[in-house]
């Protein structure tokens, strides 16, 4: 079984996010969307609000599901039979991020790969940190997340 985890802090969940996951359902049996608790960023909404977010998101969608973990995603994904993680990069930017941290995932865990997806050009420039700071100064987020998040 191909199993992926999607890891982030979804805060909130945009509709890159889910451009990602739903293009790379076609290529795995299961894909988990893990909450990861990432000590380096503040959160803006409540764990319970990501989850219930996502949850809708991909409600129709039976090869899809929310969990959240602690610690480091290899680990989360030796835990649940998971032999990728998917990522999805804007640019060159996101995979100079990117690389090293797969590298790393792979030296701590060689049995998991790092499977990355090219964001649609449309949902590029889109990132919660963005749309965090759009939302936090009154401005309309509703172009930039699933139709299925209220943060309002």
């Amino acid at each position: 079984m191909k199993i992926a985890v999607f890891p982030g802090s979804f805060d909130p969940i945009t509709k890159g996010h889910e451009s990602i996951v739903k293009r790379a359902l076609p290529l795995f049996d299961k894909i988990i969307v893990g909450i990861g608790e990432n000590s380096s960023k503040s959160r803006m909404f409540t764990l319970e609000k990501r989850i219930a977010w996502i949850k809708a998101t991909f409600a129709t969608e039976k090869k899809i599901e929310v969990q959240t973990y602690k610690g480091l995603t290899v680990d989360f994904c030796k835990a649940q039979n998971a032999n990728f993680i998917l990522r999805g990069l804007r640019s060159t930017i996101d995979f100079e991020y990117e690389q090293p941290i797969a590298q790393m995932n792979n030296e701590l865990n060689n049995n998991i790969e790092s499977f990355f997806l090219i964001t649609e050009p449309k949902y590029s420039a889109i990132s919660s940190s963005i749309v965090k700071e759009i939302y936090k100064h009154g401005g309309d987020v509703s172009n930039f997340i699933p139709d299925t998040c209220k943060l309002y």
